[in-house]
């Protein structure tokens, strides 16, 4: 199916960005358009203005701070991002996940920015930034704007940016001493559709503290599981202790039912990721 008509534009600055989105309600920001241009294919979404950011170099740098937090423009590529010595040094998951997504093609489009902003329940980078504590940089007419991960993501393909407001970077503090843990379970193979995935950063020293464990990719946005995090804190970093934590974790869950699988075995299978996040985290 070809897209509709419609006009585009490529601004030279961030604020002109900004302005261009602000003139229709129905701008859209593009940048890898690995989601956007087949959700417009499709009449997924209406637009009548795309405006192209991608080469704004404003962008796309990844800068890590002496303290060792990060700043990643919101239009550096999946490739760009795994491929950053830096950001393995700061903070190795963001580069690996970066590096496990679909294929080398897609990688090379697919920006992190527009991983956040399309929001899709199953997109790969939401549970991480969330786990990671990061905080969204926002910038609109009004100015910037910082919002946390944890707020950001509002439910399927629906974020915090308001029309005519643009992501112009994601702040990830220092990873210190947590050790970061990631689990997926797909449709298929690992290019697939995710049933569930997870995502924990926890402190160990014999015993767990600070336990931040998300799962996604059953319904909606991202979530945290506080209860489990607090039977966390304290407990012994054992397989065997984190598997009686994560005991009939999956019951309390909320979760759909599609052609993939049912809400019983997505459940089911986000118990799994995320015990096998938080053994990965106790690991690392």
């Amino acid at each position: 199916m070809l897209l509709r008509s419609l006009e585009y534009e490529r601004p030279t600055s961030t604020q002109a960005a900004v302005e261009a989105l602000r003139s229709s309600r129905r701008a859209r920001a593009l940048a890898g358009g690995q989601s956007l241009i087949n959700v417009l294919k499709h009449r997924l979404a209406e637009c009548d203005l795309l405006v192209d950011i991608s080469r704004l170099e404003e962008l796309r740098s990844i800068d890590v701070a002496v303290d060792g937090s990060v700043r990643i423009g919101a239009a550096v590529t999946y490739d760009e991002l795994d491929n950053s010595a830096s950001l393995r040094g700061a903070h190795p998951k963001l580069a690996e996940v970066a590096g496990g997504i679909a294929d080398q093609q897609v990688r090379c489009r697919g920006t992190i920015g527009g991983n956040a902003c399309y929001s899709d329940p199953a997109s790969n980078f939401p549970p991480l930034l969330v786990a990671l504590d990061a905080k969204m940089e926002i910038l609109g007419a009004d100015g910037l704007r910082s919002v946390s991960a944890e707020e950001f993501f509002h439910g399927p393909f629906d974020t915090a940016v308001r029309p005519g407001e643009l992501l112009i970077a994601i702040h990830v503090p220092a990873r210190g001493e947590l050790g970061v843990g990631y689990s997926t379970v797909t449709v298929a193979d690992a290019d697939s559709w995710a049933l569930a995935r997870a995502c924990a950063a926890l402190k160990v020293n014999g015993t767990i503290s600070g336990a931040r464990v998300v799962v996604s990719a059953l319904a909606g946005a991202p979530v945290r599981l506080p209860e489990l995090e607090e039977r966390l804190s304290g407990l012994e970093a054992s397989p065997e202790a984190i598997r009686e934590a994560c005991a009939n974790l999956g019951a309390g869950l909320a979760a759909v039912s599609d052609v993939h699988a049912s809400a019983e075995y997505r459940r089911e299978m986000a118990a799994v990721v995320v015990r096998r996040a938080i053994v990965e985290a106790t690991e690392r």
